[in-house]
């Protein structure tokens, strides 16, 4: 098969597109033809070395987490699938093929709906499950009203929507070139940075219930103020959460797929036309050099794609 792939560390230049022993699908997985694969933040810091799990990575590797296919293999235990299905999903990350590629094989998956394109399936699987978790952690229903920042990126705009889908009110950080795009979220958008605080109180004048940190920018003291609790606070990105008794969310998503719900939220939510999974920029798979290279840069505004042919 072919797919992208590298032999080393560095910038988006070591990736080139070749051929790559082909994955089989074990128990409890299928394999797809993919159609679309998203490039994250997670796969510009693997191929640099600067991921924790670079020293874990048999060269060469395939980038990529997410992929949407049509499933051509269905491994043993499967159920409820067929070859031939339309699917999107996340990859088993223990395996050297990642999603970029020809052929993936998917950890966990949700049939595709008609209303999302190859190209919005194929970039949702980590940012749809890491936003339902920390939603789920906060414990976000009807009635909350929940602060994100970081709201224009790939997990923060697709929080803002199943958070509101929840009945909850949104705040949404980002930056100043971002405000439009997070009010067509839904959220109400405000800028990042020093007097995070006052600037919340302007534009609602009741409880704030909820922070979530997706940038990891230094906010957390801000975003307790706000709340009035650590408790009340959960990031995914600020390492030094934990210090201020702050719930710190990393999750691995290539473990145990039992319990995952939320891509089959989403796709529900998106046949009802409640949700969107937005697409800053696609690029075909040949391009995957310049499409790592424009994902290391912001502001970020939904998600990249690389397509198949």
């Amino acid at each position: 098969m072919f797919a992208v792939q590298f032999d080393r560390f560095g910038p988006p230049e070591v990736l080139s597109v070749g051929p790559f022993p082909e994955p089989h699908a074990s128990r409890g997985e299928v394999r797809v033809r993919v159609r679309a694969a998203g490039v994250s933040p997670v796969d510009v810091a693997l191929h640099a070395g600067r991921s924790p799990s670079a020293g874990q990575v048999a060269l060469p590797h395939i980038p990529g987490l997410d992929a949407a296919g049509v499933i051509d293999e269905v491994g043993a235990g499967v159920t409820g699938v067929a070859v031939g299905d339309e699917v999107f999903g996340v990859v088993d990350v223990s395996r050297l093929g990642g999603a970029s590629a020809e052929f993936a094989i998917l950890r966990f998956w949700a049939a595709k709906p008609a209303s999302m394109s190859w190209e919005q399936a194929g970039a949702g699987g980590t940012s749809i499950e890491t936003a339902t978790r920390v939603l789920d952690l906060l414990d976000v229903r009807e009635g909350t009203t929940l602060l994100i920042d970081g709201a224009a990126g790939g997990v923060g705009s697709v929080a803002v929507q199943l958070a509101i889908a929840r009945g909850a009110r949104v705040i949404g950080t980002g930056s100043p070139d971002n405000q439009t795009f997070i009010a067509q979220l839904a959220a109400i958008p405000t800028t990042y940075g020093q007097g995070l605080p006052e600037r919340v109180r302007a534009l609602h004048d009741g409880r704030v219930d909820l922070a979530l940190d997706v940038a990891g920018a230094g906010s957390l003291p801000e975003l307790i103020a706000i709340t009035g609790t650590a408790a009340s606070v959960v990031t995914i990105a600020d390492f030094t959460g934990p210090q201020l008794g702050v719930r710190l969310s990393l999750g691995d998503l290539g473990g145990e797929p039992n319990g995952r719900h939320g891509l089959a939220i989403a796709a529900a939510l998106s046949e009802e036309g409640r949700f969107r999974l937005p697409l800053q920029e696609v690029f075909p798979m040949a391009q995957a050099a310049r499409a790592h290279a424009f994902a290391a840069r912001g502001p970020r505004q939904g998600k990249i794609v690389l397509t198949v042919p």
